[in-house]
């Protein structure tokens, strides 16, 4: 649900980020699908190579829908042709957050809490 939010700063309205979106999506659920259908008794998922520690690895990441979702969509966010989608990505709202003093609203979100500054020494924070 948070990684949704996130689509708030982006063009609604872009082929691109619907096919980003969508397909993402799909193969995340689908591939994970297919991960937990063909896993047998034994719990011996479709990876089956010589290193059992290589396929539980694998098997694990492949049949977790929101992390193939997460792969697929990262590959394609940054594969896909990027001329003149700085904009429609939502990078320029994000530009000022990248440093602590870029925007007034860092200060208050980066600030520890409550004065601790008082309570523990400069050295440990």
């Amino acid at each position: 649900a948070v990684g949704i939010s996130f689509t708030q700063f982006v063009n609604n309205n872009s082929t691109r980020n619907h096919y980003v979106l969508g397909v993402s999506l799909f193969l995340g659920i689908s591939v994970s699908e297919y991960f937990v259908l063909n896993t047998n008794g034994n719990g011996d998922g479709p990876v089956r190579t010589g290193g059992g520690w290589f396929n539980n690895i694998f098997n694990t990441i492949f049949s977790s829908a929101p992390t193939m979702a997460m792969i697929v969509g990262t590959i394609l966010d940054n594969t896909l042709d990027a001329r003149h989608t700085r904009n429609e990505r939502g990078i320029p709202w994000w530009v000022p957050f990248q440093h602590r003093k870029g925007d007034i609203r860092n200060e208050e979100f980066y600030s520890y809490p409550l004065r601790i500054h008082q309570l523990i020494p400069t050295r440990f924070l």
